[in-house]
C-alpha cells in the first residue's frame, strides 16, 4: 500500500491564483506608469488630463490625453491639438481644428472648437500657441495622472515604486520557495 498525505492542502490553488492576480496587477500598474511617465518622457510628449465635457463622446473628462510636439504645417482640419489660451501662459485647451487660414507672410492660424460645442473657441490661435497634437488617449486613467503628477508626485512614485517592487520580490521568492519544498513524507519508494 502506497502512503497516503495527511489532508491535501486546498492553499496550494489559492497561492498559484494569488500570485496569478498579484502578477497581472504588477503588469498593469507597470504599463499604466509606462503610458503615464516613461513614453512622454522619452518622446518629448505631454501628458495631461481632460477636464471638461467638450470634447465628448471621444475624450470624456477624465481621459489621459497624450500631447506630443508637433510642427504647425503638419497640422490638417480634422487632427486634435493643444493651445495655449493666451500665449506663454500654463492654462491650455485641446479641441479639434476647424479651419486652417494663412496670411499673407505664411502665418497660420486655426480655428478650434470642441466636439461636444456648439460654435467655435471665440478666437483664433497663431501657430506660437500650440503645444501638440494628440498622440493617444486612455479613457478614466487622466484622474490618476493627476494625483502623481500633481503636488504629492515627490512622494507618491518612490513610495509606489518601492512598495511594488518589494512586493513583487516577497511574491517571487515565496514562490521559488514553495516550488522546491515537498510535502513531508513524499519520499520516492518503488515497489517490487
Amino acid at each position: 500500500m502506497g502512503h497516503g498525505s495527511k489532508g491535501a492542502r486546498p492553499t496550494g490553488l489559492l497561492h498559484a491564483l494569488g500570485l496569478v492576480i498579484s502578477g497581472a496587477l504588477l503588469l498593469l500598474v507597470l504599463m499604466l506608469f509606462a503610458l503615464l511617465v516613461i513614453v512622454p518622457k522619452i518622446t518629448g510628449a505631454t501628458p495631461l488630463t481632460v477636464l471638461t465635457s467638450s470634447m465628448e463622446p471621444h475624450l470624456p473628462p477624465g481621459t489621459l490625453i497624450v500631447v506630443g510636439p508637433v510642427n504647425t504645417d503638419d497640422l490638417v482640419i480634422g487632427d486634435i491639438a493643444t493651445y495655449q489660451i493666451h500665449s506663454g501662459e500654463p492654462a491650455v485647451i485641446t479641441h479639434r481644428i476647424t479651419a486652417i487660414s494663412s496670411s499673407t507672410d505664411g502665418t497660420r492660424s486655426f480655428q478650434f472648437q470642441g466636439d461636444n460645442n456648439s460654435l467655435p473657441d471665440p478666437d483664433l490661435v497663431l501657430s506660437a500657441q500650440i503645444q501638440g497634437r494628440l498622440w493617444y488617449s486612455v479613457p478614466l486613467i487622466g484622474y490618476a495622472n493627476n494625483f502623481v503628477n500633481g503636488a504629492s508626485r515627490a512622494l507618491i512614485i518612490p513610495a509606489v515604486a518601492v512598495a511594488l517592487l518589494g512586493y513583487s520580490a516577497v511574491m517571487l521568492v515565496a514562490g521559488v520557495r514553495a516550488g522546491r519544498r515537498r510535502p513531508r513524507g513524499a519520499h520516492s519508494h518503488s515497489v517490487v
